[in-house]
């Protein structure tokens, strides 16, 4: 059973006791120079995201927590993965998603952007830059910096004062295996004039001979090494995937072509080492063993202690240089009680050495640990996910990953205001930031930490749990001692459509009717779905695509993989179960679930698809087998996650377009069926139904809006089978998007689509609370007596006011499609014009993966498949180069 917070701990006593103080003492240097809002005073029930005061660089994300930076906040397109202060500590080298960007300093502003060219790499769309590694020669005439693929590039002080590329060296994968080498940090020995660099997907340390500019040697380290600290002689490297197994003692799971040791109860990667690396002898001489996910390193100011963040442990290492080993372990969490979440991902360390500066990307802050008592001071608010840290003369600079979100300013990537035009908000509209911290006195460090309890809703950390005597039963358990009246769950997970796109035309809702593109006319279910039971129009996704969306609707949290990867994706694009170093620590829903004794039963959802059955069959095959109630089709699919195996339905497909939703609906309405009969229906079932993703206008395909009108269809129909069903009264179905990335919306890019469905379900309700994926997580841990995974979904507000106290049982009759489901795009030889263009563009786009299509340009077609060439296309930060070529 899932445990009872009754006490309040030590920081939130504080919290209440000293929040008039926090509004009465606010300094002059937070928050833009400006007062903050009380802490604890906002609105968490009915905010919506986006800005709350961005005069001051406020604002509401997705992820339920709200962005109070301390500093001054420099917000610039892209986002930020890695830093460096030049030897002189004028200039601030910022690599990004797009590449490098120089700051003063001292204020912040931005003096130079160099962009790099697109190389190749998974999504277009990101840029294909910024993983990890930028670093400054001592003379600050060069800087380099790597490009996430398998570049090394410096960019070189000119004759007026500014930069330019000088020296490209291209660094190789792996022989015989085409991946790129994925480079990663970088340490500069200017003694011996070589720089080393860590190649991720090698899993090698990277020597590199400065005055030859070449590549000069690989020595072999743990698995996906990170960071470098170079010390007494040797070099310090962090790997994200730990130690290579020992021989058949080890459970093991690929990662990137990688044997990764994985934890067997959840296949999550379940070591974190640091190689030491004799650079005379040029071979590691020890492993020492760390936190999970050693990520980012820092060398004490007497070179005697490097400190590695431990992302996913929540903690740092104290590495003794001489004797490497582990001297201490700190953890980096507000609480020491809270779940997996913090992710401290880079840290500095004090002049003086008295203090550490880590970076925890999941709390937006900076903790400030006092090394001599190795006890946490408190906390600095900073932007969205700091993901790399340094000191100045002028205090801390951070950069922040996601900055201010996608709602912050245009920053000239927009078309000029067109008034003809509709607007909206992408979730691509990245607005990174750099944070230029004064160091705080002892009594502004206390507001701050007051500040970051409030934006991360620690307040508001509860758990239901047991208690003695009578149960009681209700829908969702939120007090001690209730059971939820619920014996069963249903998890439906769509493919990337943002609310507007569908339930804009919704009257009554929330909507913006010109940014529907499926209304309606194609989505008669979804429709019934939200007027009928609840309609949920504040409802967000957490993430941006599938490698980061599957990651928040099965574990309720996206690790620093996944946020450092978004430059390309260029080692893995894990959103089907393929890498365990993607993976939280705390598993998944169903490992939860599992661990209660609960049944569980898995369809497509984290299983890798082979695109294919024997003999081949075509869509519009699949189709005709769907009308005969054809299911003898066996798929070529598999899942790394070997805890799985036994719960998989392997005759229902994977992610593939050229296979109906309504083939995958009605397997699963056929296994209700067996169900039925069994009287055994499992108490989780995670469903993956992502037709709506689209083939866009590929020629052969299911047109836009038909591939959509079979999702809803297929939708209704499972709905309408589990509503005829003996398990209707005690079962829960829950539908949501894995991101929402394919569209804009009015209020944000990151507002989707979703329904709560169930017999104590209230009807015809519109529910206009702040929800976001973990929510739903949430209220389906409080129906299963789980315990919250992650600080995230313990934080969300749960779907109480959703459910009713009596069972309405009427069942939901599913509403036809209105366009059918085999209407097909035409073949190019009928299209001229930009119909053709786009024609063969799709024609280019690799649809046998979610996400390998360019997302802005699939954006584009679609909306014009669907409005018509003669609607303009809608303003936002978006990149929209299709329009104006």
């Amino acid at each position: 059973m899932t445990r009872w917070i009754s006490s309040i701990p030590l920081l939130l006593l504080l919290v209440a006791s000293l929040a008039s103080a926090a509004e009465k003492k606010a300094s002059a240097s937070r928050l833009q120079n400006a007062a903050p809002k009380p802490a604890g005073a906002w609105d968490w029930e009915h905010a919506q995201v986006g800005p709350l005061d961005a005069s001051r660089g406020i604002y509401m994300q997705a992820t339920a927590q709200v962005i109070t930076p301390a500093g001054r906040s420099t917000v610039f397109f892209g986002r930020p993965t890695d830093l460096a202060l030049d030897p002189a500590q004028k200039l601030v080298a910022v690599q990004h998603s797009h590449g490098l960007m120089l700051l003063d300093a001292a204020s912040g502003a931005i003096l130079q952007s160099l962009a790099l060219p697109r190389d190749v790499h998974f999504s277009p769309f990101l840029g294909g830059n910024g993983f990890h590694g930028v670093a400054w020669e001592p003379d600050g005439n060069r800087v380099w910096l790597t490009d996430s693929f398998n570049g090394l590039r410096s960019a070189s002080r000119q004759a007026n004062g500014g930069f330019a590329w000088s020296d490209t060296i291209t660094l190789p994968g792996l022989a015989g295996i085409g991946d790129p080498p994925v480079p990663g940090g970088i340490a500069i020995d200017t003694g011996t004039q070589r720089l080393y660099v860590t190649l991720s997907s090698n899993n090698t340390l990277g020597v590199v001979n400065l005055a030859a500019k070449k590549l000069e040697a690989q020595i072999p380290v743990g698995v996906a090494p990170y960071g470098v600290v170079l010390a007494g002689g040797r070099a310090f490297v962090s790997n994200w995937g730990g130690r290579h197994p020992a021989t058949g003692d080890d459970f093991t799971a690929e990662s990137s072509g990688t044997d990764t040791v994985v934890d067997p109860r959840t296949g999550v990667a379940s070591t974190g080492t640091v190689s030491v690396v004799d650079l005379a002898k040029g071979v590691v001489i020890k492993e020492v063993e760390v936190g999970l996910h050693p990520s980012g390193m820092a060398l004490a100011a007497d070179g005697k202690t490097i400190y590695v963040a431990n992302a996913n442990s929540d903690s740092v290492s104290a590495v003794d240089v001489e004797k490497a080993q582990v001297t201490a372990t700190i953890s980096t969490k507000p609480m020491a009680d809270l779940p997996a979440g913090s992710a401290p991902n880079a840290l500095t360390v004090s002049t003086d050495g008295k203090n550490l500066y880590v970076a925890n990307g999941g709390n937006n802050a900076i903790a400030v640990i006092d090394i001599a008592t190795q006890k946490l001071e408190g906390f600095i608010p900073t932007g969205w996910y700091p993901s790399a840290v340094a000191l100045s003369g002028q205090g801390l600079v951070v950069a922040n990953l996601k900055g201010v979100g996608p709602r912050g300013t245009d920053f000239g990537f927009a078309p000029t205001v067109d008034k003809k035009r509709p607007g909206g908000h992408n979730v691509y509209d990245y607005s990174g930031s750099i944070s230029i911290i004064p160091p705080p006195s002892s009594e502004e460090l206390k507001n701050y930490t007051l500040q970051v309890a409030a934006n991360m809703r620690l307040p508001n950390l509860t758990a239901a749990g047991a208690a003695g005597g009578e149960p009681k039963y209700v829908p969702v358990p939120s007090r001690p001692g209730e059971r939820s009246l619920f014996k069963h769950v249903i998890y439906i997970i769509k493919e990337n459509r943002a609310y507007d796109q569908v339930l804009g035309d919704l009257k009554g809702g929330n909507g913006d009717p010109s940014l529907t593109m499926f209304g309606a006319e194609v989505t008669p279910n979804h429709h019934a779905l939200a007027e009928e039971f609840v309609l949920l129009d504040n409802l967000y996704c957490n993430g941006t695509l599938s490698a980061e969306g599957h990651q928040w609707t099965d574990e309720g949290y996206a690790t620093d993989y996944i946020e450092k990867n978004m430059g390309g994706f260029n080692r893995s694009y894990p959103s089907d179960g393929t890498d365990p170093i993607a993976y939280s620590p705390a598993g998944f829903i169903w490992d939860a679930a599992l661990r209660h004794g609960l049944t569980i039963r898995m369809y497509s959802e984290f299983l890798k698809g082979q695109l294919g059955t024997e003999p081949h069959k075509s869509w519009q095959e699949f189709y005709e087998a769907y009308k005969r109630n054809d299911h003898s089709t066996r798929f070529f699919q598999k899942t790394e996650m070997q805890s799985l195996m036994p719960y998989v339905d392997w005759s229902y497909p994977t992610f593939d377009l050229g296979v109906p939703d309504v083939y995958r609906g009605q397997e699963l309405t056929n296994e209700i069926g067996r169900f039925e009969k069994t009287g055994d229906l499992p108490n989780l079932m995670v469903v993956l139904l992502g037709n709506d993703h689209t083939s866009a206008t590929q020629e052969g395909a299911p047109t836009p809006r038909a591939a959509v009108a079979d999702n809803d269809l297929a939708l209704g129909q499972i709905v309408e089978a589990v509503s005829k069903s003996k398990f209707w009264k005690d079962t829960a179905i829950f539908v949501v998007e894995d991101d929402p990335q394919s569209g804009v919306d009015h209020v944000d890019g990151h507002r989707t689509v979703g329904f709560v469905v169930s017999a104590y379900t209230r009807r015809r309700y519109h529910d206009k609370t702040f929800y976001n994926q973990n929510s739903i997580l949430r209220t389906i841990e409080l129906i299963l007596g789980l315990d919250p995974l992650t600080q995230f979904d313990l934080a969300a507000n749960p779907m109480l006011a959703l459910f009713q106290a009596n069972p309405d049982l009427t069942p939901y009759a599913a509403k036809q499609n209105l366009t059918p489901l085999d209407e097909f795009n035409p073949k190019r030889a009928a299209l001229n014009g930009t119909a053709l263009r786009d024609a063969e563009l799709s024609a280019r786009m690799d649809f046998s993966v979610a996400d390998a299509a360019d997302d802005g340009v699939l954006n584009l077609i679609l909306w014009h498949a669907t409005k018509g060439y003669e609607t303009p296309y809608p303003q936002s930060n978006e990149r929209e180069s299709l329009d104006k070529d």
